[in-house]
């Protein structure tokens, strides 16, 4: 891959390969992550659907005693 200028950023084209491996599509949404010094992963971001999917899982999964106090929750410290 070669870097290239695009506006005022730099940007890389992604082989035919990776795209494949991630099965990204125009308009998806990537994270490129530094895995080391000199190597870096990309990541395709889960879409909306497994976002929600992923919350549904945390429904009703608080004690039953609990108690939400906002004040607690906005206290700076």
């Amino acid at each position: 891959m070669q870097v290239s200028k695009w506006g005022n950023s730099l940007a890389i084209r992604l082989p035919r390969s990776v795209i494949e491996a991630l099965q990204l599509h125009e308009g998806d949404d990537i994270e490129v992550l530094i895995a080391d010094d000199r190597l870096f992963k990309v990541k395709k971001k889960p879409g909306r659907e497994v976002l929600l999917a992923r919350l549904r899982q945390f429904r009703g999964k608080l004690p039953a005693d609990f108690k939400f106090d906002r004040e607690e929750a906005n206290a700076r410290g």
